[in-house]
């Protein structure tokens, strides 16, 4: 069991700390995202280079290598697929090939959340993008749907999708720290849509 364990954590990780925001705004745009707006390797700041192509690919990229460590270890070990999906959020965040310095998660959390539950997902991008409609802020409205799904989730009855929703959340408030104190001031960038 303890192999097993090691073996979904580590391959989890692995996928979820694949840079792909790096990866396709240095191949594509010759750009070290890294140095651009945020700072941020994920969808929105590659967003913020003008190039929306790219930035969709990149959200796509980073919402699968949520998806798929679920779903793997759905089939070879269905007992740990919480912990697959811890594995793989945080293998975003802190990913070992980028000094522990990764994106904010929240796209690869919605891969996860896909994964786990067709309906969460789902409510989750409508409550995502009714939050960006109305406020045009990114960082907000992954905050607070990332509450949502966690005050949702508790109607399901699943202690253990509970507290995986419930750690993420408050990880996602961890990795929007910056964002928030922006927020307070008023000096968070809008996304244009």
């Amino acid at each position: 069991m303890k192999f097993e364990i090691f073996l979904v954590f580590l391959l989890s990780y692995i996928s979820g700390s694949i840079p792909f925001g790096l990866i396709l705004a240095k191949t594509f745009l010759n750009k070290d995202i890294r140095k651009t707006g945020s700072k941020n390797i994920g969808a929105t700041n590659v967003l913020r280079t003008g190039n929306k192509s790219v930035a969709i690919l990149t959200l796509l990229l980073d919402i699968f290598k949520g998806v798929i460590p679920i779903l793997v270890t759905k089939i070879y070990f269905p007992n740990l697929i919480y912990l697959s999906g811890l594995a793989a959020f945080l293998g975003h965040i802190f990913p070992v090939w980028l000094r522990f310095k990764g994106g904010k998660g929240v796209a690869t959390y919605l891969g996860i959340i896909f994964a786990l539950s067709l309906k969460l997902g789902l409510f989750f991008c409508v409550f995502w993008i009714l939050i960006v409609f109305i406020t045009k802020y990114s960082s907000l409205a992954s905050m607070i749907s990332s509450l949502i799904i966690f005050l949702i989730s508790f109607f399901q009855n699943n202690f253990e999708l509970n507290s995986y929703l419930f750690i993420t959340f408050v990880i996602i408030l961890y990795t929007h720290k910056q964002n928030i104190i922006r927020l307070k001031n008023k000096t968070e960038d809008k996304i244009k849509l």
